[in-house]
Parts: structure tokens; C-alpha cells; sequence
């Protein structure tokens, strides 16, 4: 999401940061492994030929066939049930007819309602063999990811998470897209707080037990610059450079963290070269 977008989504109010109990963080995990489960039975799926548009058929199928709706279909317009970005890419692209290629890398987001609680991750696929710069790339961008939600305890700040993810990032000579973040959720599918993928230690919003959101680093090869394609909806790096994008939904503890999306199967991380 946008950061004008997460700024202006309806029935939030602004600034305030929602605490949950323990059955919202019942309600997350069961939200959360749903999701994780979707995209572990998408690896399976992905293949030279597979088109974009079998991943959402699979994906509203699946939600629908567990009690769950996926949250993008009508959001806003858009007509899909997942979003699917390829290569450079950098996020919302739309499932089509197109054939997936050897070599791409494709990213899929997916984010299921159960029993309104919203479900939200994303992860990166290799399609037959990735290149060793594309290998790269979303092993770096896994590991800022992880490196972010080690961030998070009560008493951190939200800066200490952006700040985790681009100090390891650009360490690695690489660049953190800073047009969008990750967001709140929880009955809301975009809430407070605005998660920024970048920052200084010890800045932005009090960590609190209770507190859903979800971090989304999308980490560039090239610049950071991306540029939104007429359809309104796909983001594509200016320079054309390989994008990658892996994301957690995640609830902040007594004692720490709780990752909701993790995988059932353990497929999250990108699979050793």
C-alpha cells in the first residue's frame, strides 16, 4: 500500500494505534497460517508456462473453499484476488494470461479475511532456475525482513525496525523502496501504524503488546525510484532493476514478537542456491 493510501483508508483514525487482546491473537493466527498455507500450496504451482491468472483462480478457490474471502478482490477496484509481481515489479502487479518464464522471480501477495480477521503475507518464488544477481536479491531481502521483526519488542520504536532493514540493505549494496510500507491490520485490512521500511533507531511510534502490522520490505537491485504503470495499480522500478519483496504479519508481545504468516511447511525463505 501507498503511504497516502495507508494515511487516508477508511474507518481508521488517525493516530491511533489499536491494542489487541488474546482473541484477536487468536483470531491472527488462525488468519495468518490460512494465508501461509496458500502460499505454501503456491509453490507447488509455480512452473515455466504457469500463467498469473491460475494463482488467483487458485486463491479465490482456496479462500473460499475454507470460509475465508481474499481482501483485495473489489478493494478499491481492483479485480483480483492475489497480486502478482515479476521481476522488476516492485508490487500490486495483476494476474494475466502471460506465461511465466524461466529465470523470472515473481512475488505473490496474498491477504484472506477469516471471521474478519485479515491475513497478510507475501513471499518470493523462483521459476525454474534464478539467476545468481536474482538469488541475491531475495536473500537479502529475506534477511532485512527477519532482521526488522527482530526489531520488535515492547518499548522499541518503529524506527528501530526501519531502521534494522536499511541499515542491512544498503549494507548489501542494495535499496530500499520508500513509496510504500507495511500497515496495521487486524479487522481492518490497512490500519495504523504506517510501517516504514526505513529510519533511525528510537524514532516513530511506541512499540506496545497488542499492536498488529505487518513489515513488507521491498528491496531494489538498482535505485529506489518506482513509477505506478496506467492500470493505476502496478509499481515498477524506474531503472528496470530486479525488486523483491518479502512480508510478515506480525503482533507485538510481552516478551516480544509473534509472527502470524509463518509456514506450515517451511518455505518461506528463499531455497538454498
Amino acid at each position: 500500500m501507498t503511504q497516502t493510501d495507508a494515511l487516508t483508508a477508511a474507518a481508521r483514525r488517525p493516530g491511533y494505534i489499536k491494542l489487541h487482546d488474546e482473541a484477536g491473537f487468536a483470531g491472527m493466527r488462525a488468519a495468518g497460517r490460512l494465508v501461509a498455507e496458500a502460499l505454501d500450496a503456491v509453490h507447488d504451482m509455480i512452473r515455466p508456462g504457469l500463467p498469473t491468472s491460475a494463482i488467483d483462480a487458485f486463491a479465490f478457490d482456496f479462500a473460499r473453499s475454507r470460509g475465508a474471502l481474499p481482501a483485495t478482490l473489489n478493494y478499491r477496484g481492483y479485480g483480483h484476488s492475489v497480486c502478482t509481481s515479476i521481476n522488476h515489479v516492485v508490487c500490486h502487479g495483476m494476474p494475466d494470461d502471460r506465461p511465466l518464464r524461466e529465470g523470472d522471480v515473481v512475488n505473490v501477495d496474498l491477504t484472506f479475511v477469516l471471521d474478519g480477521w485479515h491475513g497478510d503475507s507475501s513471499r518470493m518464488y523462483f521459476v525454474g532456475e534464478a539467476s545468481r544477481r536474482a538469488r541475491r536479491l531475495c536473500e537479502v531481502t529475506h534477511e532485512a525482513l527477519m532482521r526488522g521483526i527482530a526489531a520488535i519488542r515492547p518499548g522499541a520504536h518503529l524506527g528501530d525496525v526501519g531502521a534494522a532493514i536499511q541499515d542491512y540493505a544498503e549494507g548489501e549494496r542494495c535499496s530500499v523502496v520508500r513509496d510504500f510500507c507495511g500497515h496495521g491490520l487486524g479487522r481492518l485490512f490497512h490500519d495504523e501504524p504506517n510501517v516504514l521500511h526505513y529510519g533511525r533507531v528510537g524514532e516513530g511510534p511506541l512499540l506496545k503488546p497488542g499492536m498488529f502490522f505487518t513489515v513488507e520490505p521491498m528491496i531494489n537491485l538498482g535505485k529506489p525510484a518506482v513509477k505506478i504503470l496506467p492500470d493505476g495499480w502496478t509499481a515498477v522500478t524506474r531503472d528496470r532493476s530486479l525488486s523483491a519483496q518479502y512480508e510478515h504479519a506480525v503482533g507485538v508481545t510481552r516478551e516480544g514478537v509473534e509472527i502470524f504468516t509463518q509456514s506450515p511447511r517451511g518455505l518461506f525463505a528463499p531455497p538454498p542456491g
